[in-house]
């Protein structure tokens, strides 16, 4: 059984960090994110492949996973030759599949149960099941009806006030039957929301919903970038580091130790690489996250919810204070830094202060005593 990602976005709402970094790879924590949806997949024994359909820098992200060594499962790359939409590029990578295949959209990380989305889809003997979630404001995405039988009845985009009738949305988790691609067209830029699924049920099709009330974030917009680190660390969302350690007993509070974390201000953790360097007085709040080759000097302070990238140096009586730093940066003596995100490379001068939440692209440099 196949699965397909579609990667081939260019994180525009993300930008400046994505003019370099494809959004299917920008770190969360020190892991590209990709990784996730592909630790999910592995979930399910069945899944053998994971097709990766690319359009925006291809390149950088096959540098990274190549066949799929380090991620534990094959994968294979289709490159659209121009974008193709949601439904085109399932389409253009889906065409010579001839068993259910699982669809995820490239910026969803969830810890949905697939098995039980693919024996739903079974059951039913479904052409398409859709994943939903429900969600506090429905009115800033497309609703998703249902049948009480759980059939999909209709998608309504951008609803009005009084159009509201449900709070579920499309989570962007499919399982599809490929016999269902033909009616897609060729090298057509083509959208599954508003062609393909309507066509389903246009067609009466057996065309089911899966809602899933557990944890689900698009992580395409900074506020949501930020938001899964602090998801991740405050354990809403499993994921190592931060997993599997809750407390102040003997086992959690060992493993936690053995895989670096320190205990600061109750039960919070801070984790940091043996590769880094901490000098002596330096305060770390956790939880935060400190990878390796770093360097923190004294009189510094990391902050709850900061996230401090490879080979960065953060300098004396420097506050980073729920922010994320990408790797090799430099925070100078002095500076303040809260709330923001700075890419790869960035320089934040002596005693500047950034306070208004910031998305600073690669290389950006920030004068001394500058204010932003």
């Amino acid at each position: 059984m196949k699965a397909i990602l579609l990667a081939g976005g260019k994180g525009t709402r993300l930008r400046p960090l994505t003019v370099h970094t494809p959004k299917p790879i920008v770190p969360i924590l020190n892991r590209p994110f990709l990784y996730y949806q592909i630790d999910l997949l592995k979930q399910v024994p069945e899944i053998d492949e994971v097709i990766l359909s690319l359009n925006y820098q291809p390149r950088r992200i096959e540098e990274i996973f190549g066949e799929g060594e380090d991620a534990g499962i094959r994968i294979r790359y289709v490159v659209e030759p121009m974008p193709l939409g949601t439904g085109g590029a399932i389409r253009y990578a889906g065409d010579s599949l001839t068993e259910s295949v699982v669809v995820f959209n490239g910026d969803v990380l969830t810890q949905v149960d697939l098995a039980a989305v693919l024996r739903l889809h079974r059951e039913r003997r479904a052409k398409a099941t859709i994943v939903l979630t429900p969600v506090d404001n429905p009115r800033a995405y497309g609703l998703v009806e249902t049948e009480a039988n759980g059939s999909v009845k209709r998608f309504l985009e951008k609803p009005g006030e009084d159009e509201i009738t449900c709070n579920t949305i499309n989570a962007g988790i499919y399982v599809l039957e490929p016999d269902t691609f033909d009616r897609i067209p060729k090298d057509t830029a083509w959208s599954i929301e508003r062609s393909y699924f309507p066509s389903l049920i246009e067609r009466g099709e057996t065309f089911v919903a899966y809602v899933y009330d557990g944890y689900w974030i698009d992580i395409g917009t900074p506020a949501k970038y930020l938001q899964v680190h602090r998801d991740i660390m405050d354990g809403r969302y499993s994921a190592p580091p931060f997993n599997g350690v809750s407390g102040h007993d003997g086992a959690s509070m060992a493993a936690a130790a053995k895989a670096g974390a320190h205990e600061v201000h109750g039960s919070a953790l801070a984790w940091v690489s043996p590769d880094a360097r901490i000098e002596d007085g330096v305060e770390l709040q956790g939880p935060c996250f400190i990878d390796e080759g770093a360097v923190i000097k004294a009189g510094a302070k990391v902050l709850a919810h900061s996230v401090i990238g490879r080979q960065t140096h953060i300098e004396d009586g420097a506050i980073v204070d729920g922010s994320i730093v990408w790797p090799n940066g430099w925070i100078g003596p002095e500076a303040v830094l809260r709330g923001s995100i700075l890419g790869r490379n960035c320089h934040v001068g002596r005693n500047a202060v950034i306070e208004s939440p910031a998305v600073l692209g690669d290389k950006t440099v920030i004068t001394d005593y500058s204010r932003i």
